[in-house]
């Protein structure tokens, strides 16, 4: 049967997958019988696609392809299920900033000196996030190039599971009520797509303040045909060459916790695949550990060069995030992010209440002076003294009930790009990585017009029961300036010029992604360049951050791919017989 007409049955042919997924047998979480402990791996195991990386995309791929094959997931982290902490609303802050061994959180400080964190869990970061969730715009989908039928299918696939309508309380409700007065138009309503104008878009949370996770949608998955191992950290991929000397993949090695070594391997088939899923860190820190990357790199590391890709750990980005902490003098509930006004600046103002965040940071850099050092051994203007006294501030403002607010903003893209390199050959380890934040022009336009916003939104009528009246704008940038939110040092013009404020106070909003493009690392497919069964699935290949949120997308990725790479497989099934 010719390729034409196998495009003119793909609709049918994924209904059909769609219509078995409704009737096969699964199992609900947390109760998988196939989540396992890396250690009861045998030495060598044999599958038909093993997936490195148990993540927001990893989750929901793995569950599709179980429909049709064998299929092995390796995540390097914790089970989300394991702690019921990990997934309650209250506990945001402090599972972000848990630094003990089984943390689902792998803290890291990047070169331009901004605290960030990567997941080390399974459901990756929508265990960590504030769990936002809304569509990638119908442009962004065009853009990529994705089908828009299949695109729309794979995202009601996860809703079902993970997607709710927030309760919208007090803080909520004036913040969103803040945006349209101040011009934010039009009122969108509920909706998960992403338009401009001012929406309440849908959360992991449900009405209990219960996270739901891309670990869920395992729920999709064959019990009999996947394999789930935790604590399983993937060393390298391993690769043969065929007759014309092309690399194609066919094993990885992986260690369990205690650190013994296992093997796993795909059965011998041309259709069967390793698929990188480990996000924008570890995806092309795995490629450059296996071989694949800047030959320069790799030969400093004593790593083989198996492919000179010089794409891998290139175009690394990071949206920034800036705020303003809002005391406020009556009480306000614990929301995360529920409401966003979608500027036409390209700013996306969003807003959370009843945790301080502010707090929380300077309090954990009095706690580890190690941290008064970024990671390129430069020193910071954040000193003890400066710590100690952010904190009585933060303090003097925050009373016990944390009857406080902040409002942020994340700039679309952003046009900034910065690049990753390994710092060992160890894979636990975090690879160095530069953002480069406001390094080109328009971003740094895109957040002063968004910090303006803000302080209209701070302004407004809708907000002034939230306000301390002896509290001026002012005072609150003052507030910020004087938080230790990141490593950066602190100009005296922070406090009255909002591009050196940007510049100065920025976060993450941990919405990294790059360092496997497609058209540079990964073709239209995803599938690496140069090497045979081998495609990368996840964030690393994007060039902007999808939505004001990118979990939803990332995790229609997985189920898109999935179905895709179903379909392929029954085509080649079909020719060979």
């Amino acid at each position: 049967m010719g390729l034409e007409c196998w495009r003119f049955r793909l609709p049918l042919v994924l209904a059909v997958i769609f219509l078995s997924n409704l009737f096969c047998f699964s199992e609900k979480a947390p109760y998988y019988t196939f989540v396992k402990e890396a250690s009861s791996a045998p030495p060598i195991s044999f599958y038909d696609y093993i997936i490195i990386g148990g993540g927001t995309s990893g989750c929901p791929l793995a569950a599709t392809l179980s429909q049709k094959a064998k299929v092995l997931l390796l995540e390097r982290g914790v089970s989300p299920y394991e702690n019921p902490n990990i997934t309650d609303i209250g506990n945001f802050a402090t599972t972000l900033s848990d630094t003990s061994r089984r943390s689902p959180s792998q803290q890291f400080v990047s070169e331009d000196g901004v605290y960030n964190a990567r997941a080390r869990v399974l459901g990756g970061g929508s265990v960590l996030n504030a769990g936002f969730y809304t569509r990638a715009s119908s442009r962004y989908v065009h853009e990529v190039g994705w089908s828009e039928a299949l695109v729309n299918h794979s995202y009601q696939w996860v809703e079902k599971k993970v997607a709710f309508e927030p309760p919208m309380l007090q803080w909520q409700s004036a913040v969103r009520d803040g945006l349209l007065e101040v011009g934010v138009m039009p009122y969108n309503g509920f909706t998960y797509d992403h338009i401009y104008g001012t929406k309440v878009g849908g959360t992991i949370f449900d009405r209990d303040g219960h996270r739901h996770t891309a670990a869920d949608l395992l729920e999709y998955a064959n019990p009999e045909k996947i394999t789930v191992y935790l604590h399983a950290t993937v060393q390298r991929i391993l690769f043969t060459r065929n007759d014309k000397q092309k690399l194609t993949a066919t094993c990885v090695t992986f260690n369990d916790e205690v650190g013994l070594r296992h093997r796993a391997c795909l059965t011998n088939k041309k259709k069967n695949e390793v698929i990188v899923s480990a996000g924008a860190l570890g995806s092309p820190q795995l490629l450059m550990l296996s071989g694949i990357g800047p030959a320069k790199q790799l030969r400093e590391h004593g790593i083989e060069v198996l492919v000179d890709q010089p794409m891998v750990g290139q175009g690394m980005s990071d949206n920034p995030m800036n705020a303003l902490f809002i005391p406020s003098p009556l009480p306000v509930e614990v929301s995360l992010i529920q409401v966003v006004g979608i500027a036409r600046c390209d700013s996306y103002i969003e807003t959370a209440s009843g945790l301080s965040f502010a707090y929380s940071w300077a309090q954990r850099l009095s706690e580890d002076d190690g941290l008064f050092l970024n990671q390129s051994g430069q020193s910071s203007m954040v000193t003890p003294e400066t710590v100690a006294n952010a904190v009585e501030t933060v303090q003097s403002f925050v009373n016990g009930t944390l009857r406080a607010g902040v409002i942020v903003e994340k700039i679309m893209g952003p046009v900034s790009t910065g690049h990753l390199e390994l710092r060992s050959m160890n894979a636990d380890d975090n690879p160095s990585v530069t953002f480069n934040y406001f390094q080109e022009p328009e971003d740094l336009r895109r957040c002063v017009q968004g910090m303006r916003t803000i302080i209209d939104v701070v302004n407004s009528r809708a907000l002034s029961k939230f306000r301390y009246p002896d509290m001026s704008v002012q005072g609150l940038i003052n507030l910020m300036v004087n938080i230790p939110t990141n490593l950066r040092p602190r100009h005296v013009s922070s406090a009255i010029s909002l591009e050196q404020f940007c510049r100065d106070t920025v976060m993450t909003i941990w919405h990294y992604h790059g360092g496997c493009q497609v058209g540079r690392v990964v073709d239209r497919d995803y599938r690496v360049y140069g090497v045979d069964a081998l495609r990368v699935v996840d964030g690393s290949t994007f060039y902007n951050s999808p939505g004001t949120n990118p979990q939803a997308t990332v995790m229609m990725l997985g189920r898109y791919m999935g179905l895709k790479i179903l379909h392929e497989r029954d085509r080649l099934s079909y020719e060979k017989n």
